[in-house]
């Protein structure tokens, strides 16, 4: 019998809550689709910076309710916006990234990994597929990605008996890897990285399937000196090449 949706939060804490990457300097909001790059951002920075992972939804009302945090990096562009025009962020900023959309199935099982999700989809309807996982799309960018990926292929409605929900894309990923589902849509900058790709295979989704990952960051009104020179260095080619390297497409026009 399937396990309440509340289980699977519980048992992916260990991946997803991992610890700040430092004990001072300014903290840094940022979508838990940055889990893996951002080890590689602020070791390549010259200076210290805290990070906060969490859904782009729930940083932004951590922001609304007064967290400190000097920098919002979002996995969509409009919680950015949203909070820039009601003056809880310095400005609009700038997208720094395009997101791309995951399928990931674990090694140790049998679904394919195949970017037309047609093994899904026959599993669905031959009652085969128990759990499969992905963000929580009230709050979770990737989680309304893989909704609208979901409905596009048809398969929405006729799988809400086995969804289950991760508070964030990377606890979708956890679930997914871990056994605790059988696959899910997450971020491919998770789907690429080491602790993922160990486990799991992996293929893109078509990205007309979903609405674009335009994602954004700007500075809070309390950003200090560090914090505006990591968000420089964000802009620069070799931040850019991090990105790269982890899955993120360039930022684009715009």
């Amino acid at each position: 019998m399937p396990l309440p949706r509340r289980h699977f939060l519980a048992c992916a804490a260990a991946f997803a809550a991992r610890p700040a990457l430092a004990e001072t300097g300014p903290v840094i909001a940022a979508a838990a689709s940055l889990r893996f790059v951002m080890d590689d951002l602020v070791s390549a920075f010259d200076g210290t910076v805290r990070v906060a992972f969490g859904s782009s939804g729930t940083l932004a009302q951590q922001i609304r309710n007064g967290a400190p945090f000097e920098i919002f990096l979002s996995a969509d562009e409009s919680y950015v916006q949203a909070l820039a025009a009601d003056g809880f962020l310095a400005d609009d900023g700038a997208v720094y990234a395009r997101g791309r959309l995951a399928l990931i199935v674990p090694k140790a099982g049998d679904m394919a990994a195949d970017a037309t999700l047609d093994d899904l989809a026959a599993r669905l309807a031959a009652g085969r597929l128990r759990r499969f996982a992905i963000a929580n799309p009230e709050h979770a960018p990737y989680g309304i990605r893989a909704r609208e990926a979901l409905v596009h292929r048809g398969l929405w409605q006729a799988m809400q008996p086995v969804l289950v929900f991760g508070e964030n894309v990377a606890q979708a990923a956890q679930f997914a890897v871990s056994g605790n589902a059988q696959g899910g849509l997450v971020a491919a900058s998770l789907a690429s990285a080491g602790p993922v790709a160990a486990r799991a295979r992996a293929a893109l989704i078509a990205e007309d399937w979903h609405s674009p990952l335009r994602q954004r960051m700007a500075l809070t009104p309390a950003a200090g000196p560090v914090a505006e020179a990591f968000f420089g260095f964000l802009h620069s080619e070799a931040a850019r090449a991090i990105f790269a390297r982890h899955g993120f497409a360039a930022p684009g026009p715009g």
